[in-house]
């Protein structure tokens, strides 16, 4: 498993894990229009403290999690997707994770936010067994970057 920041080029295979995961696994009636942030990946996230990471096994993107730097030492944890076969012991999930915590402890982060749908429902174990706390949605910070189809929300404090 290697773990590497995005670079150019690497667009499509972002929209190649990301939809698929989205519409056919979960039913979320979501495009890559929907996104914008998925059109201007270095403009989005790799500002500040934030970057995005894609996670490859066998030289074939399974993962992809990126941290966008909200300001007031807190960055939103978002596009955490991993593909099928990079799951359970292929083990892209921890090791994306552990990239972006290692990054924002070197970036000076004391909090990382994150927003999903109640239907990842093994997505909400992962989180939680990785310390992060449920928090209601009055809680987030102004600046969180909320999306629509986002119903649960997650803080970790470094």
């Amino acid at each position: 498993m290697i773990v590497r920041p995005y670079r150019p080029g690497d667009a499509q295979a972002v929209i190649d894990v990301i939809l698929p995961i989205q519409r056919e696994e979960f039913g979320v009636a979501i495009s890559a229009q929907d996104q914008p942030d998925l059109a201007d990946i270095p403009g989005w996230y790799q500002t500040g403290a934030g970057q995005f990471w894609l996670a490859e096994l066998d030289g074939r993107v399974v993962g992809t999690i990126a941290l966008k730097d909200i300001g007031g030492g807190a960055v939103a944890l978002r596009k955490m997707f991993v593909r099928p076969e990079g799951r359970g012991p292929a083990g892209a999930a921890s090791a994306l994770l552990a990239a972006a915590l290692e990054h924002a402890r070197a970036h000076g982060v004391r909090q990382i936010w994150l927003g999903t749908t109640d239907r990842f429902l093994a997505a909400h174990r992962f989180y939680e067994k990785n310390g992060f706390a449920r928090v209601e949605a009055d809680y987030l910070p102004a600046a969180f970057p909320r999306m629509a189809v986002d119903t649960r929300f997650y803080r970790l404090t470094l």
